[in-house]
């Protein structure tokens, strides 16, 4: 069974380019069970974020999983965009993400909870199978440890904290300056904390609002969504975070405004600001949002270090697994051959005593080689070689 990984993300191709890749919930699901039903699919995880989509794949097919996921789709054009890895590569690869070393925002904390989503995603829609399961969790597993043993010093955390950074260069104070959030979701929440923090006065836009249930950060204002474009006017910063797949804000309704803003933040994917708005205002999109960290020399080796570790890790575990059938074989044959010896063995026993010492010497062969199974690290291949050597192996008279 193959393990195989079909990825685009920021480094290989431009926001515009991705953005029909940027696939909401619902259709991450429902690709997910079109994936799995294709036949030779053993496994799938579909992680679809603002920076990448990614397709983890594990059966035999006959086609790359970009290949797979632009034919389902219908977006055969997309396919030199994609990078494919399989093996050691794929698995290396997942490590990386999700311990943030692929991230435009070097480190960048959301990317966790986004692969860890991907799996539980995957696992309710019962398209993953064991061996994706463990690599998820332990990539899960090794990016948290960096998340605790490791801080890349003055770097931003996240694609939100970035860009209000980016703002408040442009401003040297936000202190009193209007900020507009259009979107109320976790992006959006946490670039009005991050405003509210430095002195802005927020307003967040809310399509709907329900009491006891519509979460409004601290210190924020609200207005209807369909009345943005009055708050807006007017104000200095604009940032976007919602997952419509419409534009939130067009370069028609810029030109309409008396004052538009200074500056306009486009954190989704698909964008939410129309690109031609760019001529009423400084507009940065995703595209803008990459931070170099690459001084933080030691927390990098020991972010790779970690890498390291939970790559062996999982390759224990997958090693293991797949050799079993082979290793139960091998102590069926030690049994058999240790039964052989008996035959021919010097030994005064009663009729009714053979039973016993049969069954005494073949746990003592099944034993013997758990015991040196478990002090080697060797692949199926590996096993199946030796089995065949002491197959073909005559004893001795």
């Amino acid at each position: 069974m193959k393990l195989m990984l079909s990825a685009v993300d920021w480094q290989t191709a431009s926001a515009a380019a991705r953005e029909p890749l940027a696939f909401p919930a619902a259709k991450v699901r429902s690709l997910l069970r079109e994936i799995r039903a294709q036949a030779g699919v053993s496994g799938c995880v579909l992680l679809s974020t603002c920076n990448r989509t990614e397709l983890y794949l594990t059966g035999d097919i006959g086609e790359t999983p970009a290949q797979l996921l632009c034919r389902l789709t219908c977006l055969p054009e997309l396919v030199p965009l994609f990078v494919t890895r399989c093996g050691e590569q794929a698995v290396n690869h997942l490590m990386e993400v999700t311990c943030g070393l692929r991230s435009q925002i070097l480190g960048e904390d959301q990317i966790l909870s986004q692969v860890r989503s991907a799996l539980m995603t995957a696992q309710e829609e019962h398209t993953t199978d064991a061996v994706l399961s463990a690599l998820f969790r332990n990539a899960v597993t090794a990016g948290k440890q960096c998340r605790t043993e490791v801080r890349l010093t003055a770097a931003p955390l996240s694609v939100a904290e970035y860009a209000v950074e980016l703002a408040e260069k442009k401003y040297k104070n936000l202190s009193g300056t209007r900020a507009v959030v259009i979107g109320n979701g976790e992006m959006g929440r946490l670039t009005s904390r991050l405003l509210v923090e430095r002195g802005c006065r927020v307003t967040v836009t809310l399509r709907s609002y329900r009491h006891g249930e519509t979460i409004v950060p601290r210190g924020c204002a609200t207005v209807p969504y369909d009345a943005r474009m009055d708050a807006i006017d007017g104000c200095d910063l604009v940032f976007s975070a919602t997952t419509s797949p419409h534009y939130t804000l067009t370069a028609e309704q810029l030109a309409g405004c008396t004052q538009p803003p200074a500056l306009v933040c486009d954190l989704a994917m698909p964008r939410d600001v129309q690109p031609e708005a760019g001529a009423y205002t400084k507009l940065l999109d995703m595209d803008s949002m990459t931070v170099d960290a690459s001084h933080n020399r030691e927390e990098l080796a020991r972010i790779h270090e970690v890498i390291e570790q939970s790559t062996a890790e999982f390759f224990r575990w997958y090693h293991h697994r797949d050799s079993l059938p082979v290793q139960e074989q091998l102590r069926e044959l030690a049994a058999e051959r240790v039964l052989e010896s008996l035959a021919f063995a010097d030994l005064e026993l009663h009729e009714e005593e053979l039973p016993a010492a049969r069954e005494a010497a073949q746990l003592a062969a099944r034993q013997t080689v758990d015991y040196l199974l478990g002090s080697l690290t060797l692949s199926r291949g590996e096993l199946e070689q030796a089995l065949e050597k002491i197959r073909h192996r005559r004893r001795k008279p």
